[in-house]
């Protein structure tokens, strides 16, 4: 019996210990309602200082679509920035955005920003 309850125990503490977070992809639909031609996407966690690797490769992303992106670079974080470049070269940077919470799970690119 008492063989039992100390493998019971064990098995608790066993359950007890916190387990390590799983990174898991994120996955959202990126609009582009501005008026302009994205040429080049990037995205990092907003703790790290370097861009990620252009997220549209050789591809543009024009006016008017949406596309689903997906970031899986093995991390468990949330809060990205965004990097975009429109094909004439002007680029703007969204910084903290929170892609766990995005609204409807869609980011829309707009001429405001």
């Amino acid at each position: 019996m008492t063989k039992f309850v100390a493998a019971a125990f064990a098995s608790l503490a066993l359950v007890a210990l916190p387990l390590p977070v799983l990174a898991e992809d994120l996955v959202f639909q990126l609009t582009n309602n501005s008026s302009h031609t994205i040429a080049n996407f990037y995205t990092s966690p907003t703790a790290t200082d370097d861009w990620e690797e252009d997220v549209f490769g050789e591809g543009v992303f024009p006016a008017g679509n949406t596309v689903p992106v997906t970031i899986a670079d093995g991390s468990d974080q949330c809060v990205y920035d965004m990097k975009f470049v429109t094909d004439e070269g002007v680029e703007f940077v969204e910084t903290a955005i929170d892609l766990c919470q995005l609204a409807g799970n869609e980011y829309t690119l707009t001429d405001a920003q």
